[in-house]
C-alpha cells in the first residue's frame, strides 16, 4: 500500500511480490483475510449458563479450596441431565474464574545462593527399587546431604528409621568427605525423630543436634514443617538420586548384592560420578568452607544393659546374644545405625550387628550359635522349642537339615543329632564347608554321618599335640652382646 502511493498498481504489485488480482483486491478492502472472518458462533446450547453464575460461584466463594471435580460431582446430584463430557467445560470456567476472582496464591520465591553458606540434609525412601542383599531384601533409605551452591552430595546407606544417629553419622561422613563445613546446616530430619517422644527426650535430642552444629561451627537451621518447597535444593535432588540408582539397577542387570558394604560402595560410585560433574564449581566452594575440627564428634547413642542368665540383652526390642561369662555383668552399649558396640567399663569387648523389632510389633533376635553352643551340648532338647531357634542356625542348610530330621527321626535323636552338628561347625571352624555337604545330603535325602563328618573335617582340637617352647634366659643375650664387642674390637 506504500509502494501504491507513489508507483502504478502494476509496479508496486511486481515489486511487493503480489499478483496484480491480488493488489486490486487490496485496494478495494484493505483487511486482512483474518480480519473478514466472521466470529465462530456456538454450535451448541451452553449447558452451564444456567448453573455457573447461580450454584458454582457461590460454592468457590464459600469453599476457596473444594476442587472442580467435587463440584462437578454436586451438580450431577442437582442435574441429572448434565452429560459426564461437561466436567471439562467446568473446570475451564472455574479456572478463569480463580484467575479474576480467586484468592491470592502462595509465591515461590527463587533465591541467589552464597558459595559455602548452606548445606541440606534429608532422607529418602529406596524400599521400592528392590534392592536384595544375601538373597534378603533391604528395606533402607538414604542419608542425603547436598551443598545448595555447588551440587556437591553424599548419601549413606540407612537401615533404621530417621534418628539422631542416623543423621550424625551421616552428615560427619559427608562432611569429612568434602572436607570442609558450609556455615549453616538445614534439615527437617530431626522433626521425624522426636516428633512423638514426651517433653524430656524432645529437648535431650535437640540439645545433641545443637551440639553437633556446634562442634563444626554450623548454625542449625529447619524449614517450616509441610512446606516441602523449602527444602527444594534437596527435595528435587531425591529423585535424581534415586533415578541415578534405578539406571545403575538396570545396567547392572542385578539387584542382588552378596554383601551390605558392596551395595554401600555402589551407592559411593554413583554419588562420585555426580560429584564429578559439578568438580570444578565443588572444587570452588570447597576453599569457602569452614574448617573441619581436629575429630569428629559422637555419632551414636550410649545406654547399660544387664546380661541376663538367657546368656543376652534385650534393647530396642531385640534380644542379642553373647559370651556366657558375661552373664550378671552390666555392659555399656554404643548404639550406631547398623551395629552395638560392647563394652565392659571402657573395655571394647566386641561389636554386633544391630538388629530390628518386626513390624508387627513382635521382638527380634540377633543370635550367634557360637555363644551358647556348649550350654546347647549339655541341654541338647532345649533347641525343640527354643525362642530364637530359627536365628540359631547360622545358615539355610543348618535350618533344613533339622526339619529333615525332626522327619525322619525322633525328637531327642533328631535334637541330639543337631546339636552335634552346630559343634561340629563350631569347633573345626567349617562352617560353610559343612552347610555344602548337608545341602547335598538334603538333595538326596540321606541322613548325615556324624563319624563321617568328624574324620572329614579333622583334626580334632582336642587331640592336637601340645608344643611346649622351652624360652632362653634373658642373661644369654648379655652374653651374645659381649661377644659381639670382643670380636668388633
Amino acid at each position: 500500500m506504500k509502494l501504491k502511493l507513489s508507483k502504478t498498481l502494476p509496479a508496486a504489485a511486481a515489486q511487493a511480490g503480489i499478483s496484480v488480482a491480488t493488489a486490486y483486491r487490496f485496494g478495494h478492502d484493505p483487511r486482512l483475510p483474518s480480519e473478514k472472518k466472521a466470529p465462530r458462533a456456538s454450535r451448541r446450547p451452553d449447558p452451564l449458563v444456567d448453573i455457573f453464575e447461580a450454584e458454582v460461584v457461590p460454592l468457590l466463594q464459600a469453599a476457596a479450596g473444594i476442587r472442580p471435580v467435587a463440584i462437578f460431582d454436586e451438580l450431577r446430584r442437582r442435574h441429572a441431565e448434565l452429560e459426564p463430557g461437561v466436567r471439562r467445560t467446568l473446570e475451564r470456567r472455574i479456572r478463569a474464574w480463580r484467575a479474576v476472582h480467586g484468592e491470592e496464591r502462595e509465591v515461590i520465591f527463587r533465591q541467589v545462593h552464597e558459595a559455602g553458606r548452606m548445606g541440606l540434609s534429608d532422607f529418602t525412601e529406596m524400599g521400592d527399587l528392590g534392592v536384595t542383599v544375601a538373597g534378603v531384601v533391604l528395606e533402607h533409605r538414604l542419608y542425603h546431604f547436598r551443598l545448595v551452591c555447588s551440587g556437591f552430595e553424599h548419601a549413606h546407606v540407612i537401615l533404621g528409621g530417621e534418628s539422631y544417629v542416623a543423621l550424625a553419622e551421616g552428615l560427619q561422613n559427608a562432611l569429612w568427605s568434602l572436607g570442609g563445613a558450609p556455615r549453616e546446616h538445614r534439615s527437617d530430619s530431626l522433626s521425624a525423630a522426636f516428633c512423638n517422644l514426651d517433653a524430656d527426650a524432645r529437648e535431650d535430642l535437640t540439645s545433641r543436634y545443637n551440639a553437633l552444629c556446634a562442634h563444626y561451627l554450623m548454625e542449625p537451621t529447619r524449614n517450616n514443617r509441610g512446606v516441602a518447597h523449602e527444602n527444594g535444593s534437596i527435595e528435587s535432588a531425591h529423585g535424581h538420586l534415586k533415578s541415578a540408582v534405578h539406571d545403575a539397577l538396570l545396567l547392572r542387570g542385578a539387584v542382588e548384592f552378596a554383601d551390605l558394604a558392596a551395595y554401600r560402595r555402589f551407592i559411593d560410585e554413583i554419588v562420585s560420578r555426580k560429584n564429578a560433574r559439578n568438580g570444578k564449581r565443588i572444587d570452588a566452594e570447597r576453599t569457602l568452607l569452614q574448617p573441619l575440627p581436629m575429630a569428629r564428634t559422637c555419632d551414636y547413642e550410649e545406654t547399660f544393659v544387664y546380661v541376663t542368665s538367657s546368656g543376652g540383652f534385650t534393647l530396642r526390642k531385640v534380644f542379642y546374644t553373647v559370651p556366657s561369662r558375661l552373664i550378671g555383668h552390666r555392659l555399656r552399649v554404643r548404639l550406631y545405625d547398623d551395629r552395638l558396640d560392647l563394652l565392659l567399663g571402657a573395655t571394647l569387648l566386641m561389636t554386633l550387628e544391630r538388629g530390628r523389632g518386626g513390624a508387627n510389633g513382635k521382638h527380634g533376635h540377633v543370635v550367634d550359635y557360637h555363644h551358647v553352643i556348649h550350654a546347647l551340648r549339655r541341654k541338647p532338647m532345649a533347641l525343640l522349642s527354643l525362642v530364637y531357634r530359627d536365628q540359631l542356625f547360622p545358615r539355610d542348610a543348618y535350618r533344613l537339615m533339622f526339619e529333615f530330621l525332626r522327619e525322619e527321626l525322633a525328637e531327642r535323636a533328631a535334637c541330639k543329632m543337631m546339636v552335634a552338628l552346630l559343634s561340629l561347625a563350631h569347633d573345626r571352624s567349617c562352617e560353610a564347608q559343612l552347610a555344602g555337604v548337608l545341602a547335598d545330603d538334603l538333595e538326596h535325602r540321606r541322613l548325615p554321618d556324624i563319624n563321617a563328618l568328624l574324620a572329614r573335617f579333622a583334626p580334632d582340637p582336642a587331640r592336637l599335640p601340645e608344643v611346649s617352647v622351652q624360652l632362653a634366659p634373658l642373661s644369654s643375650y648379655d652374653v651374645l652382646v659381649a661377644s659381639g664387642m670382643e670380636v668388633a674390637a
